[in-house]
């Protein structure tokens, strides 16, 4: 299966992303078909025989499943414990990235991830992202532009090499809900000799400033022409959720302003993926509690899982292989969004070709605000794309592998 993944996208990916990739513009489509679903199984590991750990600061050892046969496993911890702040002295977020060294001394595949979050109390979320060997010194170079562990890291990794959406750099990821996330048999993400890892852990600190030390375990596997490479697309989509009747009266909810407080929270470049969002899927903003993006497939892919993503506001997420056609087919569809359970979903292989469309829809309710604690006392105000805990998100995963054919 693959790993919850929240996405962290800001503007320079997204229009980088746009210019170079051969995605085309995203439009509107029709739902009025009916689906076929798509389901799957994941695949049971089998016996554990478990490698070495790094050293650092302690963390609490796993509870993994046993590794399958030709899998090794590794613990990399964060080298030093840090105590998150908001770097721009306003908000309650700090996403700050760190440096990791699994000292592959071989290419290898990695086969699934289990992520350790030191303190839960302000973890929020982590993803893990691959660096190549060609890319490590440029990660160096950021690492040692600040002081203390890691360095600043709102929206990318800022080392240049996470800007595609359909074939991202990720890894894995936690989020509330998920735990160990193994790939199917015979699939993997390789890693050529030399690679690092850099964990980005996005602290939400309402509550309080505290320490932490947070950890990874990684599976790997020899490289064999066995093992399939999978990677990750992103589908993002707009948030444009406007202010209740009769609740108009703070000043955030006013679209202009709400988008101006984004910045300055997370700096221009993350601050300004709202606006970004609309210029890669063909839109204009338009104030509405469902929002969607459509996305063009312009190459051969199979998809072997999926899995959603939105914050606390959000109520429902639906992915759709070619909406309004026969060919139609849902391949997720969450009703009822649940934010401490945000677990991925492997499914039978479906093959994509030249042409075919996939899109993503996403509900957010401003009446949320009213049943959970993390908005005690906040009024309304028009949300969009953001990254703290209490802005949204709308997002569709899927793992992919390119020229592998389905197995149904």
């Amino acid at each position: 299966m693959i790993a919850s993944m929240r996405p962290m996208l800001v503007a320079r990916a997204l229009a980088t992303a746009l210019l170079l990739s051969t995605l085309a513009a995203c439009g509107q489509e029709s739902d009025t078909s009916s689906d076929g679903d798509v389901s799957g199984t994941a695949s049971a590991p089998s016996d554990r025989a478990h490698g070495m750990e790094h050293s650092g600061p302690a963390v609490e050892e796993p509870e993994s499943a046993p590794l399958r046969t030709g899998e090794s496993a590794l613990v990399l911890t964060m080298p030093d414990a840090y105590t998150p702040a908001p770097p721009t002295g306003v908000g309650t977020d700090d996403y700050r990235c760190f440096l990791l060294d699994p000292e592959l001394d071989r290419d290898v595949f990695l086969t699934g991830t289990h992520v350790l979050p030191g303190n839960p109390e302000v973890v929020h979320h982590v993803i893990l992202f691959r660096v190549p060997p060609e890319r490590v010194s440029v990660a160096e170079q950021v690492d040692d532009s600040e002081e203390g562990p890691g360095w600043t890291c709102f929206g990318d990794t800022r080392t240049g090499d996470s800007l595609a959406m359909d074939d991202a750099p990720w890894l894995g990821a936690w989020a509330p809900g998920s735990g160990e996330a193994i790939y199917q048999e015979g699939l993997g993400v390789p890693l050529p000799q030399g690679s690092r890892i850099i964990m980005q852990v996005h602290y939400n600190l309402l509550a309080g400033q505290q320490s932490d030390v947070s950890a990874t375990e990684l599976r790997f596997a020899e490289a064999s022409e066995s093992i399939t490479a999978v990677t990750t697309m992103l589908l993002p989509g707009p948030v444009e959720l406007p202010c209740r009747e009769g609740r108009e009266d703070n000043p955030l909810c006013d679209r202009a302003a709400a988008l101006e407080d984004v910045k300055a929270r997370f700096g221009q470049g993350p601050g300004a993926t709202a606006d970004f969002l609309h210029f890669l899927c063909g839109t204009t903003p338009r104030a509405g509690e469902v929002q969607s993006c459509t996305r063009r497939i312009r190459e051969s892919l199979t998809i072997h899982g999926v899995a959603g993503h939105m914050h606390l506001l959000g109520k429902s997420i639906k992915i759709r292989l070619n909406p309004g056609t026969p060919r139609a087919r849902t391949l997720l569809d969450i009703s009822a969004w649940d934010f401490d359970n945000q677990t991925a979903q492997p499914i039978e292989p479906v093959r994509l070709t030249p042409g075919d469309v996939v899109k993503v829809t996403c509900r957010h309710s401003q009446q949320l605000r009213d049943r959970l604690p993390a908005f005690a006392g906040q009024p309304d105000r028009y949300v969009v794309w953001g990254e703290g805990s209490t802005d949204e998100m709308c997002l569709g995963i899927l793992q992919v592998s390119r020229g592998a054919e389905p197995t149904e």
